[in-house]
């Protein structure tokens, strides 16, 4: 199944109920990216913003947290409306994460950055529901695309397909009409995009265009 989901981080955040209103009947997920300032250089939103958007939206709500300590949070999330949380490989403590976010109910991701090699994530496969492959390094939209991340998507859907593991790979990063083929070529199955979809001038066309160009790439 090929999922696109705009990333609101590229939309203007004074009109953000109307961002969603606008790509609402194409998306698959709205992505939601949160920043600490302190895992990333960078402060984004928390669950106040979350739980007003759920009121403009009945999608998926794909939050990305990109925290250093997202363990006291998960459940205000939830509370806010995010249907699935992802959290970094990186800080630590994954498996009790990984637990408290299966027991708040939430749908649960893991994310690596660029140069987190593969291996990190491996002992965690059969315990996720989403692998996030971030294909820039997370703080700040509108960077290009890393295509020497496709070595560790290629790794992950090999691993998830040799052990029968029901895993989406996510990528997220510098996702275009040009790199969307690579990346489900690559074995990819969501698609984040952001200046791609709220940078165009038509960004529920946009979000079609990604949909088409990845499935083309599928049906082979």
């Amino acid at each position: 199944m090929v999922r696109i989901a705009p990333s609101l981080l590229a939309a203007d955040f004074g009109n953000l109920a109307a961002a969603v209103e606008e790509v609402g009947s194409e998306a698959d997920w709205l992505h939601l990216d949160v920043m600490d300032g302190h895992f990333v250089p960078n402060l984004t939103i928390g669950p106040p913003v979350v739980a007003s958007l759920r009121r403009h939206s009945s999608l998926f709500f794909d939050c990305h947290l990109m925290m250093t300590n997202p363990g006291p949070y998960l459940a205000a999330f939830r509370d806010a409306g995010a249907d699935g949380c992802t959290v970094h490989v990186e800080v630590g403590d994954t498996a009790a994460l990984i637990a408290q976010m299966r027991s708040l109910g939430l749908r649960v991701g893991l994310a690596a950055n660029p140069d987190t090699p593969f291996d990190s994530l491996v002992p965690f496969l059969g315990d996720v529901d989403l692998l996030l492959c971030m294909t820039v390094f997370p703080g700040f939209g509108g960077q290009s695309f890393m295509v020497e991340v496709m070595d560790k998507v290629r790794a992950a859907r090999n691993e998830l397909d040799r052990r029968s593991l029901d895993v989406e790979i996510e990528v997220d990063g510098g996702i275009d009409e040009e790199t969307v083929p690579v990346a489900a070529g690559a074995g990819a199955d969501v698609f984040v995009a952001g200046t791609a979809v709220f940078g165009a001038d038509a960004p529920r066309e946009a979000v079609k265009r990604l949909r088409a160009a990845a499935v083309a790439v599928r049906r082979g």
